[in-house]
């Protein structure tokens, strides 16, 4: 028996970044958990239109340098305006911008450029704690 994958919604006008973000994700992150599907969006506005249609998303991934809405204000955002809001990874460039993560209430941090041993862990860390509140 296949569990149904967990889905993971990647926010960035970069293709580029979003294309990396899959790429380091893979399929599965880790043996203990499902399969993972990702679904990418490039603007504030399509972020928001696919939250409002579906929520069931497991981990959302946004990039703090997106122009011209940065993931820091729209974490913020879907973090106020969505009850049971998915853990949220924010990709920044600098450490220092962590500070501004916390007030986002952004449950993780990741360094450009995207590194494909820590962005899976961090994922595969956030998507088990999601899974847990939902049993």
């Amino acid at each position: 028996m296949s569990e149904a994958p967990v889905k993971v919604l990647v926010f960035s006008d970069d293709r580029t970044v979003r294309e990396a973000v899959r790429l380091a994700l893979g399929r599965r992150l880790a043996s203990d958990l499902p399969e993972i599907e990702v679904f990418e969006v490039a603007t504030q506005g399509a972020l928001l239109r696919t939250l409002d249609k579906d929520q069931s998303y497991s981990l959302l991934i946004l990039d703090g340098n997106a122009q011209p809405s940065g993931g820091f204000g729209l974490a913020h955002q879907v973090k106020e305006e969505y009850t049971d809001c998915a853990p949220v990874m924010l990709l920044v460039t600098r450490v220092d911008d962590a500070w501004l993560a916390s007030w986002t209430r952004a449950e993780a941090v990741a360094p450009f450029p995207i590194d494909p041993l820590t962005l899976p862990r961090q994922a595969a860390n956030l998507i088990r704690t999601r899974l847990a509140q939902a049993v």
